[in-house]
């Protein structure tokens, strides 16, 4: 699955909030967006026919109904996914190396993974 830049945006606010969101909570929480206040169902349409959210509820807000949302996966899940879904997939000892090349490779995070394999 591949998300354009405005969806990952939607992703990112359902990421960090952590909790079930609505039309209305996206636009509070998305200072810094891309994309129009009007298209945000478009967006939320799209993500949910790419099986990226999840419908959970309906919320209240003044007179009418809206949709809740949740994501069906994890930030890293989404990434990990993202890069084994090329046609051109990285041989995985050479992509942990350089993971763990990388500067922002702290030792603690270096050490759980080396207990982790």
């Amino acid at each position: 699955m591949q998300l354009t830049r405005s969806e990952m945006e939607i992703m990112d606010v359902l990421w960090e909030d952590g909790g079930e969101l609505s039309r209305a909570d996206f636009l509070e929480r998305s200072a810094e967006k891309s994309w129009k206040d009007s298209s945000v169902h478009i967006l939320l349409n799209g993500l949910l026919k790419k099986k990226a959210i999840r419908e959970v509820g309906m919320v209240k807000r003044s007179k009418t109904f809206g949709r809740t949302f949740l994501p069906t996966m994890t930030r890293e899940e989404y990434f990990a996914n993202t890069i084994f879904s090329h046609r051109h997939k990285p041989e995985m000892v050479g992509l942990l190396k350089a993971l763990m090349q990388r500067p922002e490779m702290t030792e603690e995070v270096k050490e759980e993974l080396r207990k982790m394999l």
